[in-house]
C-alpha cells in the first residue's frame, strides 16, 4: 500500500479465535456495557432532579459521567459487534471516528479530573473562598474547559494521524482504532516524528496536570490530618477518597499503556491495559462515588422510590387520592 488513500478498512485485534470464546465475550462486553449505561445515567439523572446535587463537586461529576458513557460507547460496541459477527474489521472512516472521539473524550475526562482535584483542594484548604472561587459560572467555564481541551486535542493528532502516508500493511495491534497503533503502520519518518513530537508535548502537559493533582492531594490529606474531630476528618475522607480512586485507577493505566517500555511490549498485555482504561475505569466509576458518597446514594434511594411510586399508581384509577398528590 503506498498510502493512506489505498486503504479503505483496517483489521482489529481479536478478544478470542474460537466462536464459543467469541460468544462468551460478547455477553461479557453487552453486560459490562449496560452496566456502565445503567450507573452514570443514575448519576446523571441523581444530580439532575436532586436540587441538593446542585453544587460545584457534583456538576463536575454529572460531567465526568457524561464523558465515560461517551468514551465507553466509542468503543466496546464495536468490540461486542465485531465478537458476536466474528469479524476484526473497521471502515477507514469508523477508525478515523473512533480515533477523533476516544482523544476527545478520554483527554476531557483527564483535564476534568484534574478540576476535579481542584475543586477539593478549595472546598477543603480554602473552605472561605469556596464561594467566590468555584462559582457557577466559573464551574461552567471549567467544565467547558475541559471538553473544548478534549476537542482540540482530539482533532490535532487525528488530522496529524491520518495525514501520514500508511505503507505497513492495515492490522492494527489493538481491539480499537488507537494514535499509537496507527503510527505503527505509516512509512513517513519525518511526518511519523512530528505526531511523535506532538504526543511527547501531550505527555508533558499531561504530566503538569498529574503535579498539580499529587500537590493538591498532598494539601489536602495535610488539611484533613489536623482536623481535631474524626467526624470532620471521616466526611473530608468521604469527599476527597472517590475522586482519588478514580483518578488513581485512570492515571495509573493510561500511564503504564502509553510510558511502558518497549521490552516488554505485547499485543495481548496492551489489549488488556487498554480494556482497562477504556472499559473498566468507566464502568466502576459511578459504582465508586456511590459507594462512597452519602449524599449520592440518598438522591438514588429518592430516584429509585419515585419511579416505584411513580410505577404502583398506574395501577390504581385516575381519581385515586394518593397518586394524584
Amino acid at each position: 500500500m503506498s498510502n493512506g488513500s489505498s486503504i479503505t478498512e483496517f483489521l482489529l485485534l481479536t478478544f478470542a479465535h474460537t466462536r464459543e470464546l467469541q460468544l462468551l465475550h460478547f455477553w461479557l462486553f453487552l453486560g459490562i456495557y449496560l452496566a456502565a449505561l445503567l450507573g452514570n445515567s443514575l448519576i446523571i439523572t441523581a444530580i439532575a432532579c436532586d436540587h441538593h446535587l446542585h453544587t460545584p463537586m457534583y456538576f463536575f461529576l454529572l460531567n465526568l459521567s457524561l464523558l465515560d458513557l461517551g468514551s465507553i460507547s466509542t468503543t466496546l460496541p464495536k468490540a461486542m459487534a465485531n465478537s458476536l459477527w466474528d469479524t476484526r474489521h473497521i471502515s477507514y472512516l469508523g477508525c478515523v471516528t473512533q480515533v477523533f472521539f476516544f482523544l476527545f473524550l478520554m483527554v476531557g475526562e483527564y483535564f476534568l479530573l484534574t478540576i476535579m482535584s481542584y475543586d477539593r483542594y478549595v472546598a477543603i484548604c480554602k473552605p472561605l473562598h469556596y464561594g467566590t472561587l468555584l462559582g457557577s459560572r466559573a464551574c461552567v467555564h471549567m467544565a467547558a474547559a475541559a471538553w473544548g481541551t478534549g476537542f482540540l486535542t482530539a482533532v490535532l493528532h487525528t488530522a496529524n494521524t491520518f495525514s501520514l502516508p500508511l505503507c505497513q500493511g492495515n492490522t492494527v495491534d489493538q481491539s480499537f482504532c488507537e494514535v499509537p497503533q496507527i503510527l505503527k503502520l505509516s512509512c513517513s519518518e519525518s511526518d511519523y516524528l512530528r505526531e511523535i513530537g506532538l504526543i511527547i508535548a501531550s505527555i508533558c502537559f499531561d504530566l503538569a496536570c498529574f503535579v498539580f493533582i499529587v500537590v493538591s492531594y498532598v494539601q489536602i490529606f495535610r488539611v484533613v490530618l489536623r482536623i481535631p474531630s474524626e467526624q470532620g476528618r471521616h466526611k473530608a475522607f468521604s469527599t476527597c477518597l472517590p475522586h482519588l480512586a478514580v483518578v488513581s485507577l485512570f492515571i495509573s493505566t493510561v500511564m503504564f499503556a502509553y510510558l511502558k517500555p518497549p521490552s516488554i511490549s505485547s499485543p495481548t498485555l496492551d489489549l488488556v491495559v487498554s480494556f482497562l482504561y477504556s472499559v473498566v475505569s468507566p464502568t466502576l466509576n459511578p459504582l465508586i462515588y456511590s459507594l462512597r458518597n452519602r449524599e449520592i446514594r440518598d438522591a438514588l434511594r429518592k430516584l429509585i422510590g419515585h419511579v416505584s411510586a411513580a410505577r404502583d399508581c398506574q395501577t390504581f384509577s385516575a381519581n385515586d387520592s394518593q397518586c394524584m398528590s
